[in-house]
């Protein structure tokens, strides 16, 4: 597959999609296997009884009550929530440190210590005994979370052509989905074990991904551009030629020394990122994960089969219910990988958004006019089928839109010498809201009722007209030439005009 990519006069550099760049992206790309399974197997465990009675009996106890009791109210516990964002607040310290060890050891390096230190998580809940103990094994999955969702988006980005750097970044949000439905399916299984011992297997399993993603990691290359910013000119030249598929890499080489060299003279990336002509790249790096989360996608995700239950579904349907949006989460990505080259970023972000504005309002509707506020109902199969429809709705949306390219965008945006620091920013804001939310998701239930899902929904506008108005186009455009963007921008170019001028460092294509 043939795929140059353009400079910012038009130039294109030399090269083509290999066999060699498609099987280090996919090995990479399995970092999204551990976020996705553990997203999937946290909701899944909690709404198994054996789970409950062992570490949460008062939470059990509550599920037990009549069907009387408000359906909004009855897993509203703190403790249960911490033991599912425990994860999301470690990885946010995480994320810190793993910018400066992907900077400094490479992007490849910083994958392989979050696949070990995942596996060390997994290892720890599966055989976990008390409480204390499945929260430290969260906080080492949590751990391996933040290396990884700082890491491999910057992988793939940077190994891909710019002409199949959307297709190649979204290989990410496809391993999570897969992680995603491959905890649904075993959750639903395990669930049935006789004995109740079937939620240790599903934790214990999170040590399958671990493995890959730590093994894979073990053969990957590093990227030309980490090899160029660690002092490896000729290494990264020979890795450029062999990931493009040809000997004529001078001018994307140039291109690559002139951003290591800019890299090199910002002695602090952190305080560099705050400066006035990167305060697009800034506003995107915290807006961007923000909104993802706001979007309401994990409250759906990790809490699904506690909410089919909260809604009426038995045990088991509840976890079927959530094999089912897992599926429709998986195939709905690869629309997202088909159509991202093409159609560009702000097309499926825009579509994506208005779809999942009508999914939350009408979700919510539903459960308004079945419910109310006291949240005592019993809900017939049709109207049951017709919630779930509801939810595969508003979850194909995000997994062609804001999923992938949640992702996606933030990557590719950022020069070299501000690319670790900003990226760890972007995983600390993901991993803010993602905790946030999950510790207060079922408060919120409880409180807000079905005002919850119209709450998401507002998000949603608001993330909408953000785009519409905010968000440029960047399908096509070479990783280190993104600035052109900016400064084209109505709203950005009043940031970076003038910058440029004053760069010491020129990119070497531009003068061609």
């Amino acid at each position: 597959m043939a795929g140059g990519s353009f400079t910012e006069k038009g130039k294109q550099y030399p090269g083509k999609m290999t066999v060699f760049v498609f099987l280090a992206c996919l090995v990479a790309s399995s970092g999204g296997l551990i976020f996705g399974y553990d997203i999937g197997i946290s909701g899944g465990v909690t709404s198994m009884d054996p789970f409950l009675i062992k570490f949460f009996p008062s939470v059990y106890a509550k599920e037990q009550e009549v069907v009387d009791t408000n359906q909004y109210c009855k897993f509203d516990s703190t403790l249960l929530t911490l033991f599912t964002s425990s994860l999301y607040l470690a990885a946010l310290v995480a994320s810190l440190f793993a910018g400066y060890v992907t900077k400094r050891c490479g992007r490849r390096v910083s994958m392989l210590g979050g696949g070990v230190i995942f596996l060390v998580g997994a290892i720890l809940n599966g055989f976990a005994q008390n409480v204390a103990m499945l929260i430290v094994g969260r906080i080492f999955l949590g751990i391996g979370v933040g290396f990884s969702n700082q890491s491999v988006p910057l992988y793939l980005s940077e190994m891909a052509p710019a002409k199949m750097r959307g297709m190649l970044n979204i290989s990410f949000q496809l391993m999570i989905t897969i992680g995603i439905l491959a905890a649904n399916l075993i959750n639903y299984f395990t669930a049935r074990i006789p004995g109740g011992w079937g939620w240790r297997i599903g934790l214990g399993l999170a040590a399958v991904p671990a493995v890959i993603m730590a093994g894979g990691s073990l053969f990957l290359p590093d990227t030309p551009n980490s090899l160029v910013a660690r002092g490896k000119p000729e290494k990264a030249r020979a890795m450029l030629r062999r990931i493009r598929g040809t000997d004529d890499v001078s001018h994307e080489f140039d291109d690559l020394v002139a951003a290591s060299a800019a890299s090199d003279a910002v002695e602090s990336p952190w305080a560099t990122l705050l400066q006035r002509r990167y305060r697009p790249q800034l506003a995107m790096a915290l807006i961007i994960p923000t909104l993802q989360q706001l979007t309401g996608i994990n409250v759906v995700m990790f809490y699904a089969p506690v909410l089919f239950k909260t809604i009426g579904f038995g045990g088991t349907a509840s976890l079927m219910s959530a094999v089912i949006t897992g599926l429709v989460n998986m195939f709905a990505t690869f629309v997202s990988i088909a159509t991202v080259d093409r159609l560009g970023r702000r097309k499926l972000l825009l579509q994506g958004g208005i779809q999942m504005i009508i999914a939350q309002f009408v979700l919510g509707t539903l459960i308004a006019v079945k419910f109310g506020t006291s949240g005592v109902a019993e809900i017939s199969r049709p109207y049951a089928i017709g919630v779930v429809l509801c939810i595969c709705v508003f979850v194909s949306a995000f997994a062609w839109s804001w999923g992938p390219l949640g992702w996606l965008v933030p990557s590719e945006i950022f020069p070299l010498e501000i690319r670790s620091a900003a990226q760890s920013a972007v995983v600390v804001f993901n991993m803010v809201f993602t905790f946030v939310i999950a510790q207060i998701f079922l408060m919120l239930l409880c409180r807000l009722k079905f005002g919850l899902f119209y709450f998401f929904g507002a998000w949603e506008v608001i993330m909408t007209i953000f785009v519409y108005f905010f968000l440029p186009e960047t399908k096509g455009i070479p990783i280190e030439e993104m600035d052109r963007i900016w400064a084209s921008h109505w709203y950005w170019k009043r940031f970076v005009e003038g910058a440029n001028a004053n760069n010491k460092v020129e990119m070497t294509s531009t003068n061609v």
